[in-house]
């Protein structure tokens, strides 16, 4: 069983280094990439009033979605939080027909599921004892 531990672990690294790098690199410039979302929503039907607060507060739940993933914290709730925010984020792509971002998101949601499904295996760095 240590082997398949070690193998979640392991599997909890990529998807949640990204989750936090997609924060990290957002918070310094937040303002810049709202600003950036509302712009790639203006052609769409998706109304401003949804799109800022969103944009607002996704660089802040990726930040937390990846530090919860990678500590291995509450894992069957951290995945299905992500799988959320990944349909909200299909939703928005769909809006605006960015089909190729649609399908790293699908990625992104199953690579979550498995996860969710092998939660068994999980072992998180800060346990209780």
């Amino acid at each position: 069983m240590k082997k398949e531990k070690v193998a979640y672990t392991l599997a909890r690294l990529p998807i949640g280094l990204s989750f936090l790098g997609h924060g990290l690199v957002r918070l310094p410039k937040l303002n810049q990439f709202v600003n950036g979302m509302q712009k790639g929503f203006e052609a769409t039907y998706l109304p401003t009033e949804i799109v800022k607060p969103f944009a607002f507060v996704l660089p802040f739940l990726e930040l937390l979605l990846g530090l919860a993933i990678l500590i291995g914290f509450k894992i069957k709730n951290t995945t299905i939080l992500g799988v959320v925010l990944v349909c909200l984020l299909i939703f928005g792509s769909s809006f605006q027909e960015n089909w190729s971002a649609i399908a790293i998101q699908m990625f992104y949601g199953i690579y979550l599921v498995a996860l969710y499904l092998f939660s068994n295996y999980n072992k998180p760095l800060i346990a209780k004892k």
